[in-house]
């Protein structure tokens, strides 16, 4: 109870801090006035068309990447997997790289992330077809490397082949991760998927726990191992799938939130759930604070930033762990 008090205050500290963050020089007093009252001012449209929908995707983004991450961790009892693993991450950005590579993404407005979100429903499908109804965990993680490997070649191919410098420049770009420019419309339509992915990773509590047993004791439990794996598959794919769609590549919060909050639970995967999907919304929305905060003047990526910050400290917790089991 006390773990999630202080995630909850530590989140909802972290969004009002987003919303005050900027170049612009104004008081945190009256930028949240501007939020709450419309007065027609700049101010105003800035806070609730600009920031306001970037702070909830941040939150929102953050919370479905360290759910996935999670859910995925307890399913495979391995601390060292992650959402993209099971390659809709990579599918999602060959999506959007083929949106931006013909052109679509500057026609319609909605192009790249629509592109996107298909792909990941295709990278779903590829990944039930190869898995099959009753593969493993093994099968499950062979099939998402597969399709991660295949989607990262034709994302290559389509940078080598692109004649326009100026898009492979927006595929690079994109590619790093951002949440700069975003507006409602991402919000909602990244958020009917988040939702149902969450909704499908939340239920998989129970079974998660009676994994940790083993897969002959988890179903002699009454737990349904192809059921709990397809609500898994399907909720990872709706959450990454719809985060990559509007934010491009945002790493390690996934893999790095849920081992730090893996020992203030006890290690129990149903708990591990709901606190890394409130550890990975605080930790996104801290990253893009420090993104607008640190190079103001420049356009810092927030991928690059958490890829920056997500890799050596995953390696001081493997080093950590290590020495624990010494």
């Amino acid at each position: 109870m006390r773990l999630a008090l202080g995630l909850i205050a530590l989140v909802a500290l972290l969004f009002v801090l987003s919303l005050i963050s900027g170049q612009a020089p104004v008081g945190a007093s009256q930028s949240l006035r501007a939020l709450i009252t419309d007065d027609g001012t700049p101010l105003s449209v800035v806070m609730r068309e600009i920031r306001l929908p970037r702070a909830l995707l941040a939150a929102m983004i953050g919370a479905v990447l360290g759910l996935s991450g999670a859910a995925m961790q307890g399913y495979l009892r391995n601390p060292l997997a992650e959402p993209g693993l099971i390659g809709v991450s990579g599918a999602s950005a060959l999506g959007a790289v083929l949106a931006i590579q013909t052109g679509l993404s500057l026609m319609i407005p909605l192009a790249l992330p629509l592109a996107a979100l298909g792909m990941a429903v295709l990278a779903v499908l590829l990944i039930l077809a190869l898995a099959g109804p009753r593969g493993t965990s093994i099968t499950l993680i062979l099939a998402g490397i597969a399709i991660s490997a295949l989607a990262g070649a034709l994302t290559s191919l389509a940078l080598n082949l692109s004649p326009n410098p100026f898009a492979a420049a927006d595929i690079v770009f994109w590619m790093m991760g951002s949440l700069a420019d975003r507006s409602f419309t991402h919000v909602w339509l990244a958020a009917p998927f988040m939702a149902v992915g969450a909704a499908l990773l939340l239920s998989l509590g129970r079974g998660l726990d009676a994994l940790t047993l083993g897969e002959d004791a988890a179903q002699a439990l009454g737990v349904n191992l192809s059921g709990l794996r397809l609500r898994l598959i399907l909720g990872t794919a709706a959450c990454v799938g719809a985060a990559t769609a509007v934010a491009g590549a945002i790493g390690f919060v996934g893999l790095v939130v849920p081992h730090l909050l893996r020992p203030a639970v006890g290690a129990r995967p149903s708990s591990l759930l709901w606190a890394s999907a409130l550890g990975g919304a605080a930790m996104v929305l801290a990253a893009d604070i420090a993104v607008r905060e640190l190079l103001p003047a420049r356009d810092l990526k927030l991928g690059v930033l958490m890829a920056l910050v997500g890799a050596p400290l995953f390696l001081h917790l493997i080093y950590k762990t290590r020495k624990e089991m010494a």
